[in-house]
C-alpha cells in the first residue's frame, strides 16, 4: 500500500519545490506546534533556496534558540555565514539585547527614564518594539530572502500582531503627551528630575522614534499580506493534537491576511501497517491522520510528507541530504523496508521474551504456593 497514493484529481504536488522556485519570495515563515520538527524544516528549506537565490538568511524567533545545534555551530545575534556555504547565513534573535536596544532609543536622562518606564507598561510594546528593531536591521541587508525558524503557534501569533500593538501604543502615548505633559512640566523639578521639564520635547523625541519603527513594521505589515512576497510553511507531524493546531494556525493567518498554502508532516512511517507490533500500531495511526489532513487540505495545500529517521538530523551534512526530501517526495529503499521489518521483528522477539519471562516467574509463584500448601496440610 503506497501511504500517499491520493488519487484525487486536484491534489497538489507533494513538495515545497513551489516556494524554492517562486523567485519573488522575499520572507518564508516556518512554524507549528512545539516539538514537530520546525527548526529541521526551515534549514532544509533555507539550504534548498540557497541552491536557487544569491544570498539567504535564516532567522530564529523561538527564545529557545536551536539553529546552533542543528547545524553544529555557534551563531549570534548578527548574521553568520554557516559553514560549508558561500550563499547561506543565519543568527539569533536575543530578545533581551534587541528590548535593551529599543529601551535605550528613548535615552538615558531623567525624563527619558520616566518616559520609558511608562511604555513599558502597554503589555507586549517592549516584543514589539525590539522586533521592529530586528526588522529595520534585516532590511538593510542585502539577502534575497530571509527565513524565519519561528517560536510555537502561540508566540508566533503574537509576533504577527505586533503591527497592531504598536499602532495602539502610540495611541496611548499620543492621548498621554496631551494629558500628562504640563503636569510633568511642574512636578519635575519638585521631585529631583528636572530632565521631566522638558517632558514636551523628550515625549516629542520618543513619538518620533516609535513612528519610526511603526514606519518601519507598517511597511514590512504590507509585504507580509502580498503573497508574491511571503509565504508560510506549516509543520506538523500525524498525529491529533498537531492536526488540530494546524487548522487553528491556517485559520489565524487567514485572519492576518498571510498567504499559506504548503504543509510539511514530520516523522512519518512510511510502513503498510499492517500485522501485529508497536511500529504497525503507530503508522496505522499515522496513516488515519494523514487522510485526515489530504481530506481537508487537498486542492489548497502542498502536502509535504518527511520521513521519521533511525538517527537525529544534525549538522550541515545530514541536513543537506534530508533537505533533499523537500523537493523530491521520499521513496522507502530497500534497505529502509528491511531495517523497519528488522525493527518489527526485533519489537516481537522482545515481546516473547517478556512474556516467557512473566510465565516462568508464574510458574515458580505456583511452585511456592504448592509447597506452602503441603506444609499448612501437614500440621
Amino acid at each position: 500500500m503506497d501511504l500517499f497514493d491520493f488519487e484525487e484529481s486536484d491534489a497538489l504536488d507533494a513538495t515545497l519545490r513551489n516556494v524554492v522556485e517562486q523567485d519573488t519570495l522575499k520572507w518564508v515563515f516556518v512554524g507549528g506546534k512545539g516539538g514537530v520538527g520546525k527548526t529541521t524544516t526551515s534549514c532544509s528549506l533555507a539550504i534548498q533556496m540557497a541552491k536557487e537565490r544569491k544570498n539567504v538568511l535564516i532567522i530564529s524567533t523561538d527564545p529557545a534558540h536551536n539553529l546552533s545545534d542543528a547545524f553544529r555551530q555557534k551563531f549570534s545575534s548578527k548574521p553568520v555565514l554557516v559553514e560549508g556555504f558561500a550563499n547561506l547565513s543565519a543568527m539569533e534573535i536575543d530578545a533581551t539585547s534587541m528590548e535593551a536596544e529599543a529601551s535605550a532609543a528613548f535615552g538615558d536622562e531623567e525624563g527619558g527614564g520616566f518616559l520609558r518606564e511608562l511604555t513599558s507598561s502597554i503589555p507586549g510594546i517592549d516584543e514589539a518594539m525590539s522586533f521592529a528593531e530586528v526588522m529595520k536591521q534585516v532590511q538593510t541587508m542585502e539577502y534575497d530572502v530571509i527565513i524565519f525558524d519561528t517560536a510555537p503557534t502561540g508566540h508566533t501569533l503574537r509576533l504577527l500582531q505586533f503591527p497592531s500593538l504598536l499602532e495602539k501604543g502610540l495611541g496611548k502615548l499620543g492621548g498621554l503627551k496631551g494629558k500628562m505633559g504640563g503636569v510633568m512640566n511642574a512636578l519635575g523639578p519638585l521631585l529631583g528630575m528636572p530632565g521631566m521639564g522638558d517632558s514636551e520635547g523628550a515625549m516629542d523625541e520618543m513619538t518620533g522614534k516609535l513612528d519610526e519603527m511603526k514606519s518601519v513594521i507598517e511597511k514590512v505589515n504590507a509585504q507580509f499580506q502580498n503573497p508574491a512576497l511571503t509565504t508560510f510553511v506549516c509543520v506538523c507531524i500525524p498525529e491529533f493534537l498537531s492536526l488540530y493546531e494546524t487548522e487553528r494556525l491556517v485559520q489565524e493567518l487567514s485572519g492576518f491576511g498571510i498567504d499559506s498554502h504548503n504543509i510539511v508532516i514530520n516523522q512519518v512511517l512510511f510502513v503498510d501497517g499492517e500485522g501485529p507490533g508497536l511500529l504497525s500500531a503507530r503508522a496505522r495511526m499515522q496513516q488515519k491522520y494523514i487522510a485526515q489532513f489530504h481530506e481537508l487540505y487537498d486542492g489548497d495545500f502542498h502536502l509535504c510528507a518527511m520521513p521519521l529517521l533511525s538517527e537525529e538530523i544534525r549538522g550541515a551534512d545530514n541536513l543537506v541530504r534530508f533537505s533533499a526530501n523537500l523537493v523530491t517526495p521520499f521513496e522507502v529503499s530497500e534497505a529502509q523496508k528491511a531495517e523497519w521489518s528488522e525493527m518489527g521483528t526485533d519489537e516481537l522477539k522482545l515481546r516473547c521474551a517478556i512474556l516467557q519471562r512473566e510465565a516462568q516467574e508464574s510458574k515458580e509463584r505456583a511452585e511456592v504456593l504448592e509447597k506452602e500448601v503441603e506444609r499448612l496440610k501437614l500440621r
